[in-house]
């Protein structure tokens, strides 16, 4: 086995756990606001949509600046820094004796974790050019089989055990996560000498992404998805449980209905993954994007659970291929020294959108209602489609084989 191979397989299996650990539990943050006290159900769908968000905007101060680290000193370190830190404040949560005390520790957490950009800034410098489609795919595949496995497993644990257990749980997964890279990925790094990194400061950064009309074009791309995703988050437990009614395992009906989109997603990301090397990755992205739009619109008018469900699996099924691509045409974008920090600023953007949508989201379901924010979502989807349309290129893939660090 190859070196590359090695790393994305240890990798995989480390994003897996991580994100099995964090859908563990903050799916359910809307309960747990209850059990700490709030009651006024607008008043927890605005607190689910802060402390979504808030995470997110530590996220996108902080993702440059881990982004810059990884290019000087090593992809491997950030994904350690983000498992291992995530670990800690997340069993933190499970202590937490009112609302102030999580958002606190959920800002922390937003400027401490960040695995997917760190895994995908790694797997993208030590894969070959032509393999790079598939490779990313295969790593959102891990990302939406964790949201399948963790949700369905936490809401089991949340309605038996309660909701502190799951976050105790979470901090221990994660921790074992960051055990895997650590041991099992070999990263083979070598810094850029002085002479290159002189001169390269936080500016001349950033001016990468602005110097680049297609980099722009995806930020624009990503805080567009982010956003229009991130702005049902908060509030679709409640939508479950104003579907439910009466049931006493709220909870576990909810990681059920998450579990089915995410294993619909898992299982498109890696095929969509595979057919965007060979059809192209902007094509895919068109798609996979104005497809996701499309199913979210029904979700606004279902009147039973089974109803739910039906739509979540085909909305997976679009939703799987929009990330691979995205990611794949920014890596793509930029040479292999630089995938670091651009990774990291296009991280920003995404987790802009991420602590934007869910206060929008609070917002639209205490002012309208918890249906018009499947609307909403819709046609952002619909105008990031267009966008990608008019303002992304396509990029054609190099012949040559380019495997960084040779082969184990």
């Amino acid at each position: 086995m190859q070196r590359w191979e090695k790393n994305l397989y240890s990798t995989w299996i480390s994003q897996l756990i991580a994100i099995i650990g964090f859908y563990f539990v903050f799916p359910f943050i809307p309960f747990y606001i209850q059990e700490l006290g709030v009651t006024n159900s607008a008043q927890v769908a605005r607190w689910a949509g802060i402390l979504a968000g808030a995470p997110a905007l530590t996220m996108a101060i902080f993702s440059p600046i881990w982004g810059s680290l990884a290019d000087k000193y090593g992809r491997k370190l950030m994904v350690e820094r983000a498992m291992f830190g995530g670990a800690i404040v997340t069993t933190c949560m499970g202590l937490v004796s009112n609302v102030y005390q999580l958002l606190a520790l959920r800002i922390l957490q937003g400027a401490l974790t960040g695995t997917i950009p760190a895994s995908v800034a790694l797997i993208s410098t030590t894969t070959p050019q032509e393999r790079l489609g598939f490779s990313l795919g295969l790593m959102q595949t891990a990302v939406f089989s964790g949201a399948s496995i963790g949700p369905l497993l936490g809401g089991v644990v949340a309605d038996f055990f309660g909701y502190r257990c799951s976050f105790y749980i979470t901090g221990s997964l994660l921790f074992i996560a960051g055990l895997i890279v650590l041991f099992l990925v070999e990263e083979g790094f070598q810094p850029l000498s002085e002479k290159k990194i002189a001169g390269k400061g936080f500016w001349k950064n950033i001016w990468i992404i602005f110097s680049s009309r297609q980099l722009l074009a995806m930020i624009v791309v990503l805080f567009f998805i982010q956003f229009a995703g991130m702005i049902v988050y908060p509030i679709f437990p409640l939508f479950v449980q104003l579907l439910a009614k009466s049931s006493s395992c709220i909870a576990s009906i909810t990681g059920a209905m998450l579990a089915l989109t995410g294993i619909a997603s898992a299982f498109s990301s890696v095929i969509i993954g595979r057919v965007s090397d060979r059809v192209g990755y902007k094509k895919i992205l068109i798609v996979s994007t104005l497809g996701a739009g499309m199913f979210y619109l029904p979700q606004a008018f279902v009147g039973n659970i089974f109803q739910l469900f039906l739509l979540r699996v085909a909305l997976g099924l679009f939703a799987g291929g929009i990330m691979p691509t995205a990611n794949a045409i920014i890596g793509l974008s930029v040479p292999d020294e630089h995938r670091g920090k651009v990774y990291g600023i296009t991280a920003s953007a995404s987790s802009l959108g991420n602590a934007t949508g869910p206060i929008a989201g609070g917002i639209i379901a205490s002012i309208l209602s918890l249906r018009a924010v499947f609307i909403f979502t819709t046609a952002l989807l619909i105008i990031a489609g267009i966008w990608v349309t008019i303002a992304v290129r396509e990029l054609k893939i190099a012949k040559k084989t380019k495997c960084i660090r040779g082969k184990s």
